[in-house]
């Protein structure tokens, strides 16, 4: 259904009411989706000064927008009421500077990580180079500090850092995560493999099974919080998790940030994101249901529906 004049209007005051507003799936402290988290990632480098409307809890501005902006998908960024644009267009933005000019900040003398490529490694990798013509080898680390390292094309901004004869390309976006990694080429219980030491690395998410939760919770020594949406909850819940809405999030992060915490969700794909974006805001001490409410229901409570 097109959009009113009134519905305009309204969602023109919208995209006015902050210097910079991001509507994506999820909130800035839990994207819902992958897209969305870079997104908020490459803001979170350069500004704290940004709100975000969940899309997905609010399904009026989720269609409004759509036709509003001409776009189809989400997230999109606005800046003082203006389209920016999307996920792959805040990235090649940010890579070339671009972005920091339209949020207005200083742009931060970005330097070349330090990378370290042993020669066991650099021996490993001439193979895999002998064939790659034009493509070059590629160092990425996300958000959670998982590494990709591969061969692929290189990208406008890249930095190439050489080591032992070795040329590793890795994006702007990565080079913070990057620096002083250290590559080696080991022997494991599956043969020889590749092995990236980043120090970088902040705690993991701690996998935790149904009995062992149940323990924790009963002595009063973890936190409980539950990250999916009404209707799942409505179906099955935990008495002991609260819900992770807007005023849960408050108290959560009122917690210290040593205290221990605890998230599950249906099969604990979706509270394992959302445990590790809790470690990104410093949180050292997050439990991860495996297995997610299924797994309590059969292992801890029958009486919690299986669905």
């Amino acid at each position: 259904m097109p959009l009113t004049d009134q519905r305009r209007a309204e969602l023109d005051s919208l995209v006015h009411s902050k210097k910079v507003l991001l509507f994506m799936k999820g909130n800035r402290h839990f994207p819902a989706c992958g897209f969305s988290a870079t997104v908020v990632g490459i803001l979170n480098q350069l500004t704290s000064d940004y709100e975000t409307v969940n899309i997905l809890e609010d399904q009026s501005a989720r269609e409004g927008m759509k036709e509003f902006s001409s776009w189809p998908t989400f997230p999109q960024l606005y800046v003082n009421g203006q389209f920016v644009g999307g996920c792959d267009i805040v990235k090649e933005m940010h890579a070339q500077g671009e972005l920091q000019k339209v949020l207005g900040v200083e742009p931060k003398p970005l330097k070349a990580p330090r990378l370290t490529v042993t020669p066991a490694a650099a021996k490993a990798f001439q193979d895999a180079l002998a064939d790659a013509g034009e493509d070059v080898l590629r160092l990425d680390i996300d958000p959670q500090y998982n590494c990709d390292l591969y061969v692929g094309p290189p990208e406008a901004g890249d930095f190439a850092v050489s080591s032992n004869g070795v040329v590793l390309h890795v994006a702007r976006e990565f080079a913070a995560r990057a620096d002083g990694v250290t590559v080696d080429y080991v022997e494991g219980p599956k043969g020889h493999a590749f092995r990236i030491d980043n120090p970088n690395e902040p705690p993991r998410v701690k996998p935790i099974d149904p009995r062992a939760l149940k323990a924790m919770l009963d002595a009063g020594k973890v936190e409980l919080f539950d990250v999916r949406p009404d209707d799942e909850r409505a179906r099955a819940s935990i008495a002991q998790a609260r819900k992770l809405d807007a005023a849960s999030e408050r108290y959560l992060f009122g917690l210290r940030k040593d205290a221990p915490i605890a998230l599950h969700c249906h099969h604990g794909g979706r509270s394992r994101s959302a445990a590790e974006r809790l470690l990104q805001e410093g949180f050292t001490q997050v439990y991860n249901l495996e297995g997610g409410i299924e797994a309590w229901s059969r292992d801890v409570d029958p009486s919690v529906p299986r669905y």
